[in-house]
């Protein structure tokens, strides 16, 4: 049977939940210190080991590397916290980079709610979708999908890099390809390399969500 978690567990994952939630990424240690007021490192170590052993955190490497898993929100009674996967191109395909973290899924959005579990974030870099809304070093907030129409801008994979781009398909040549928000880019022809992960529902802009053009 699962041991309960102490108060001062309970207050270290509230600190961790809160941090991801404003800032999209965890806390570090001197962080963590001192919003629970203690004078170590080692404090929070211990109380980290503690949460882990109890399935409540996973800890990767590096200063930010927390995760908070499932059992963490049933004991803080809180939504779920969409993933933060890295950065991605809005430009010239460029490798995705991966990077720890969480950030909320705004449930309080009409229709998010039901995205829960199949949704994630990705910071952008460049301006090849800037009249499309989205501008460099925004976060978007994209659905994973098996299904696509043609207008979507889309998360697509091009062999190893990743891009954001409208998905075109239609009745002139070259048929099917993604299309840049920028005239200063280039069509790119869809292939059999190429791969859609999913749609991009909204895009973070001033502290607000708001609807890709």
């Amino acid at each position: 049977m699962q041991k309960p978690i102490t108060q001062r567990q309970k207050e270290l994952l509230e600190v961790i939940y809160t941090y991801i939630r404003d800032s999209g990424y965890p806390p570090t240690f001197e962080e963590m210190r001192g919003t629970l007021g203690v004078v170590s490192n080692q404090s929070v170590i211990d109380y980290l080991e503690q949460l882990e052993q109890k399935g409540m955190v996973r800890r990767n490497e590096g200063a930010r590397g927390l995760v908070l898993m499932p059992l963490a929100y049933e004991a803080l009674g809180s939504p779920r916290l969409a993933p933060f996967l890295g950065i991605t191109s809005a430009g010239s395909p460029l490798e995705a980079i991966e990077i720890s973290g969480e950030w909320e899924t705004l449930p309080s959005q009409e229709g998010l709610a039901r995205l829960k579990g199949e949704v994630y974030m990705l910071k952008i870099s460049g301006d090849s979708m800037i009249n499309a809304g989205i501008d460099n070093e925004d976060i978007i907030l994209i659905e994973q999908r098996k299904e696509f129409s043609s207008g979507d801008v889309v998360h697509a994979q091009i062999q190893d890099e990743a891009t954001i781009k409208r998905f075109i398909s239609d009745d002139t040549p070259p048929y099917v390809y993604l299309k840049p928000e920028n005239p200063a880019y280039n069509i790119i022809p869809f292939t059999e390399e190429m791969r859609l992960l999913g749609k991009v529902l909204c895009v973070f802009k001033n502290g607000d969500w708001k609807t890709v053009k």
